[in-house]
């Protein structure tokens, strides 16, 4: 274990295993004992380039997003790296994740509530240049607050200026975007789509495209035949369902920027139900 870490930090029971690390709770004995995470990374486990490559960005864009101390993404306070281990100091998030919660559909103004964080997440990301690129509910945690917090950004991507346009499948099965699966290039909008899912998911209970196995899900999400079931929808107001229309567009130029999304009538209002002036 890193000495300079031994130092700083008293790492304690073990709260999430990975592929490549353990994530612990530890505290600090610099500040009267405050409680963080501490994501212990065996670099010996990464002899794939491309998961070499995912280590060296991810403190990397952790950082840039810190320095802004956005209330809903995940802070990164400290960064350190021995011959063998990085370990990675952040919030603490001990409270069930997104998808530990998403046992049954939420009523609009819960989703709302939760989802109006997950975009304001999203929407601070693209301001600064950074495409999530794996929105999921597995990605989105809670602190002691209750507060939302967007982690895991093993699979970010900056883009700008000349690396405005990002390639390369990533992602997961059920919330991927049909461009990604096509192998074009695409842009920030991707994680717009991975949202709308997860929003159809709060209010439905069941994803919007969906297989017997994850070639039939890959097909059903690239023909992106966005269907609202009368027996699942039946309470689920006209402004939910044009929200998510314009979030799960397979049309990237129609399909709404996270910004957008935030200043729909249905993100305004909370969730609560209300006349449209454009209900398409």
């Amino acid at each position: 274990m890193c000495e300079t870490l031994n130092k700083d930090y008293q790492l304690c029971e073990e709260i999430g295993r990975g592929r490549f690390g353990v994530v612990y709770r530890c505290f600090s004995a610099v500040s009267g004992g405050d409680t963080f995470a501490c994501k212990s990374i065996d670099k010996r486990l990464l002899s794939d380039p491309i998961d070499r490559d995912c280590l060296d960005k991810e403190p990397k864009i952790l950082h840039h997003l810190s320095a802004t101390n956005h209330p809903n993404i995940l802070h990164l306070y400290n960064l350190y790296e021995d011959d063998h281990y990085l370990h990675i100091i952040t919030d603490l998030c001990d409270s069930a994740s997104l998808y530990d919660r998403l046992t049954t559909p939420l009523s609009e103004p819960s989703a709302a509530a939760i989802f109006h964080q997950l975009i304001s997440a999203v929407n601070h990301c693209h301001r600064m240049g950074i495409a999530h690129r794996d929105i999921k509910p597995d990605n989105v945690f809670f602190d002691s607050r209750n507060k939302l917090k967007l982690g895991d950004f093993g699979s970010a991507e900056w883009f700008c200026g000349e690396r405005a346009a990002m390639r390369g499948v990533v992602g997961t099965p059920y919330y991927v975007a049909p461009e990604v699966l096509l192998g074009r290039e695409y842009n920030e909008k991707v994680d717009v789509w991975s949202a709308g899912v997860i929003l159809y998911i709060m209010l439905a209970g069941v994803p919007p495209f969906y297989g017997e196995n994850v070639e039939e899900t890959f097909e059903a999400v690239m023909r992106g035949n966005l269907r609202f079931p009368t027996r699942i929808f039946r309470s689920v107001s006209p402004e939910a369902k044009d929200l998510l229309r314009k979030m799960i567009c397979k049309d990237v130029s129609r399909r709404f920027s996270a910004e957008q999304v935030l200043r729909h009538p249905w993100m305004i209002n909370g969730g609560e139900t209300r006349s449209m002036n454009d209900p398409t």
